[in-house]
């Protein structure tokens, strides 16, 4: 039984709204952000500012739902400023033959200048012999 890891979701181009130095740790998201692409409080991300090519991984703390807030917080905020934009991932380990017998799921925002959603889009891995194929299903609705 051999693991890999696959990203489950993704919140693409966010800005960062916060960056507080003196907080304990982590990353603090709008809870409307994180549940519509299913990371929980207290999961591992990895962060990749797209601003200034600075790479972290930390844990999610939920925000005040629907404010856009992304807060970088504790010795993170020192590789991220206000107004840098990031790509924000997690990843689920799974077993690869599972996912070669029944598929697997990833969710990803495309965030707009305000951290709202402009594009919503699922990709899924469909089981197809002995590989799977990739299928992206975008919703530009996303506020349903």
């Amino acid at each position: 039984m051999s693991k890999i890891k696959l990203m489950h979701a993704k919140l693409h181009r966010v800005r960062v709204t916060e960056a507080n130095i003196e907080y304990v740790g982590s990353i603090t998201i709008d809870k409307y952000l994180i549940d519509k692409v299913g990371i929980m409080p207290l999961e591992e991300v990895n962060i990749w500012n797209v601003t200034n090519g600075n790479r972290l991984s930390t844990y999610v703390l939920p925000g005040k739902a629907g404010s856009g807030t992304i807060c970088v917080n504790g010795a993170a905020a020192r590789l991220c400023d206000e107004g840098d934009i990031l790509i924000i991932v997690a990843y689920e380990e799974r077993d690869r033959d599972e996912v070669l017998r029944s598929g697997h799921g990833a969710r990803v925002i495309l965030a707009d200048e305000d951290n709202g959603v402009a594009d919503f889009i699922r990709q899924q891995l469909i089981p197809s012999g002995d590989t799977v194929q990739l299928h992206t299903l975008s919703n530009k609705v996303g506020l349903e």
